[in-house]
C-alpha cells in the first residue's frame, strides 16, 4: 500500500507543482510571468502579477509538499484550493477535458482529498518525522478549507461582467 501511495503523491504532487512552475516561469512550456498574468485576466481575475504569483506560489508549494509526503493535509489544502479555482474557470464548459471542462481539476481535487485521508504512506517525510498520525478530521478539514479558499479567492479577485449599456433615443 505504501508503493501505492508514494506514486500517487509523486505524480499529483509533481503535477500540480509544475503547473504552478508555468505559471510564473518559460519552463515545462510556461509562457513566463507575463504569460500567466495575461491568462488570469484573460480568465476574468484581477490582480494581475500578484495573482499569478499567489496561483503559482500555491500550486508549487503545495505540489511540492505532497511529493514529499511533508505536512500532507496542509498540501492537501493548498492543492484542492488551487483546483477549486481552476474548477471555477472550467465549469461552463461542462466536465470533460475535451472540451476545456474541469475534469483534471476534479481529478486533482479528488486525489488531493484522499491523501489527506490515507496519510502520506510510510515512504514521507511526515513518516520521518513521525507525523503520520493524523487524525481522519484532518482531511474532512483539509476539504472543507481547500474548497473554502477556492471559492472565496474566486469571490474576491473575479471581475463581474460589466452590464451591457442601454442605448438611448
Amino acid at each position: 500500500m505504501d508503493t501505492g501511495i508514494l506514486i500517487l503523491r509523486l505524480l499529483v504532487g509533481l503535477l500540480v507543482a509544475g503547473h504552478g512552475v508555468q505559471k510564473v516561469s518559460r519552463h515545462l512550456g510556461g509562457r513566463g510571468l507575463r504569460g500567466g498574468t495575461e491568462e488570469f485576466r484573460g480568465d476574468g481575475f484581477r490582480g494581475g502579477v500578484l495573482t499569478a504569483l499567489a496561483a503559482g506560489g500555491g500550486q508549487i508549494g503545495s505540489g511540492l509538499l505532497l511529493a514529499t509526503g511533508f505536512l500532507t493535509p496542509l498540501a492537501a489544502t493548498g492543492a484542492i484550493g488551487v483546483m477549486t479555482v481552476a474548477l471555477t474557470v472550467k465549469w461552463h464548459n461542462g466536465l470533460w477535458v475535451q472540451n476545456d471542462g474541469y475534469e483534471y481539476p476534479l481529478v486533482l481535487i479528488g486525489t488531493a482529498a484522499a491523501l489527506a485521508a490515507t496519510g502520506p504512506g510510510a515512504w514521507s517525510l511526515d513518516a520521518a518525522l513521525g507525523l503520520t498520525a493524523y487524525p481522519l478530521w484532518w482531511a474532512a478539514l483539509a476539504l472543507v478549507a481547500g474548497l473554502g479558499s477556492g471559492l472565496l479567492t474566486r469571490l474576491v479577485l473575479h471581475r463581474t461582467p460589466a452590464a451591457p449599456a442601454i442605448a438611448e433615443r
